[in-house]
């Protein structure tokens, strides 16, 4: 599940923020090549930030995803998601910052059959006694 971010130091109102929503969601899910009911997107307005020694609007990024990210990829989003920022929030690309995670499929497997084992043994703990 692809998760974006946002966090800003500029107000947000509930209109704006459904429209970042909106087309933050749409961006995330084609440049990675998901389907949007995968992606998430958080935005956190009005949060106190200072960048380059300025209170002056900007905004910070952080997108999570389980593959899909890239150098071209990271790229693309990161401009696009600037735009969107830009378009709505008056935010200048200078003063927006984004990291990527791509998180590996590995480690999402082990932690859901780890967990699915520790569940397994609990179970079979229990009915073993039946």
């Amino acid at each position: 599940m692809p998760t974006l971010n946002l966090y800003t130091n500029v107000p947000v109102d509930a209109v704006t923020t459904s429209d970042i929503l909106k087309d933050a969601t749409k961006a995330v899910a084609k440049i990675i090549g998901k389907p949007e009911s995968y992606v998430m997107i958080l935005v956190n307005g009005g949060v106190p930030m200072a960048f380059a020694g300025t209170e002056a609007p900007a905004a910070y990024g952080e997108l999570i995803s389980i593959g899909g990210l890239g150098p071209s990829v990271n790229a693309k989003l990161s401009s696009t998601v600037a735009d969107i920022l830009q378009t709505k929030l008056s935010i200048d690309s200078s003063r927006f910052y984004i990291k990527f995670y791509d998180v590996q499929v590995f480690f999402s497997l082990y932690y859901y059959s780890f967990h699915s084992m520790v569940f397994m043994d609990y179970f079979l703990l229990f009915t073993d006694n039946l």
